[in-house]
């Protein structure tokens, strides 16, 4: 169909074409939008930078732990990164980032190279073990920051490696 035909809207009544790409051109952008926004999110966790990390997120953030609880809030979260920074020193690579065309959610998949600095309660002994994890997120997006983020990987995988 060219530019200047006519589609019928839901109703039978025509309009013209340009309103498809108006439409299609603002998904696009908040598609971009969030993909970008997800490329910040991990380029400030690698760069260790935790204040641009924290200010990408809402308020009101929801976090899904690895085969674990849900989290509420920035603070639950900020929290959360203090003892996971104190315990592991971790760079995420590999990073393909994908969201939907709405920008609403978005979703990550990487492979972690990581050190386990200091024994996790419940947890084998940390003596500074190198690991490698394939892993992903799953995130909510409401107005340019993250408002959900569901992460995954094999904690089976990832305690054989700290163990071996």
């Amino acid at each position: 169909m060219r530019a200047d035909e006519e589609q019928k809207g839901a109703h039978g009544t025509p309009y013209p074409a340009n309103i498809f790409y108006f439409k299609l051109n603002r998904e696009i952008t908040m598609n971009q939008d969030s993909i970008n926004l997800i490329e910040q999110y991990y380029a400030a966790f690698n760069a260790g930078d935790m204040d641009t990390f924290l200010n990408l997120l809402t308020d009101d953030v929801i976090h899904d732990i690895n085969q674990g609880r849900r989290e509420t809030g920035k603070d639950a979260f900020r929290n959360f990164m203090g003892s996971m920074n104190d315990s592991y020193k971790e760079e995420l690579v590999d990073m393909v980032i994908m969201a939907t065309a709405d920008g609403k959610r978005a979703a990550a998949e990487f492979v972690v190279l990581g050190e386990y600095l200091t024994t996790d309660e419940g947890l084998p002994e940390a003596k500074g073990q190198k690991y490698r994890l394939p892993a992903g997120a799953f995130f909510e997006i409401r107005d340019n920051k993250v408002a959900r983020i569901t992460n995954y990987y094999n904690l089976q995988d990832w305690i054989a490696q700290v163990s071996a």
